[in-house]
């Protein structure tokens, strides 16, 4: 049995995480930590959880704690993940896996010092949506693919007009960067999935509308290993009602769009026609991830997919794209 304290509550743990690992075969939630003790203690009484700390050490060394899951902002995940490490304590962190790739890199280095496992919250590579995508373009409906196009654009929140409460994910000193850093790691990290590691990237990023202090425009080229090409455009500025989410593989005998965030249906078009598909989610969008690294654990399954080494990957093009001039 895999006992698990949590190392911040916040909403990620409401529902899209928190409770699968409660559900999940195998696995038990022992304690919370949330550095306000109320909202540790509240979060604790509603998911039936008995035990909360406002300190992430009394957490780590708590003796029923035998993995830590690591759910606070990208720029304390380094500090917990390697003192719950140092402590024989895997670890599961939401993402990105930090805040810059050099801390990613610290993290696999204590890793594999002390072979305690770490984990990464990616959780699209597990569910059936995506998984329809990587089977479709693996049977080569495609053909050979030439090209990997994305483009997300939303409108700014309302939150991040108000110059003096800004959202942490557009804080730099807490976030690593801005909504790139939060929302793109998701479709740069399912690139790598379905296509392996991207070795080559550039990019530009600039900041068009001054509601905040980091990037709300990036744009990017890439190329895998293997030889293939993509690019990406991203805007957080984009007009109201005019949110773009979009993914497109190309081939030499067909295309394949869909989405990373709004789940609008597959759509694959050939030349003798086009056909969609649509895959229901899980109710906790993180349960199918959860289940593979509980049962790794205890010793019951494979290598889970989304490991230290490929989120740092996925940080590693972020930071390359961020930082160019």
């Amino acid at each position: 049995m895999v006992q698990w304290g949590f190392i911040g509550c916040g909403d990620v743990t409401e529902m899209k995480s928190g409770p699968a690992f409660s559900k999940a075969e195998g696995s038990s939630v022992v304690a919370v930590m949330r550095r306000d003790t109320s909202k540790a203690k509240d979060y604790a009484y509603r998911h039936g959880i008995d035990t909360w700390y406002d300190n992430a050490s009394d957490l780590i060394n708590d003796p029923r704690v035998t993995a830590v899951y690591v759910a606070t902002p990208p720029s304390t995940h380094a500090e917990y993940a390697i003192a719950s490490m140092r402590a024989g304590k895997p670890v599961y962190i939401e993402k990105p896996m930090a805040a810059s790739y050099e801390e990613c890199l610290q993290i696999n280095r204590v890793s594999a010092e002390t072979g305690v496992p770490c984990f990464v919250a990616y959780y699209r590579r597990t569910l059936p949506y995506f998984v329809r995508v990587k089977q479709l373009i693996d049977e080569n409906v495609l053909g050979r693919v030439s090209n990997v196009l994305v483009h997300l654009a939303i409108p700014p929140y309302a939150a991040d007009r108000d110059r003096n409460h800004l959202p942490w994910r557009v804080r730099k000193e807490i976030a690593g960067a801005g909504y790139f850093y939060d929302l793109a790691s998701h479709q740069l990290d399912l690139l790598d999935w379905l296509f392996g590691e991207i070795t080559d990237v550039s990019g530009y990023s600039a900041n068009v509308a001054g509601l905040y202090e980091v990037e709300d425009s990036v744009t990017a080229a890439f190329r895998f290993k293997s030889g293939l090409l993509g690019c990406g455009t991203w805007s957080f500025v984009a007009p109201e009602n005019r949110r773009t989410d979009r993914v497109e593989i190309i081939g030499t005998d067909g295309k394949l769009t869909f989405s990373t965030f709004d789940f609008s249906p597959i759509l694959l078009e050939r030349a003798d026609g086009s056909e969609e598909f649509l895959e229901d989610n899980p109710e906790h969008i993180q349960f199918y991830l959860i289940q593979s690294i509980v049962d790794f654990l205890n010793g019951k399954g494979q290598l889970p997919v989304s490991t230290g080494a490929s989120g740092t990957r996925t940080n590693r093009v972020m930071d390359i794209i961020l930082d160019a001039k």
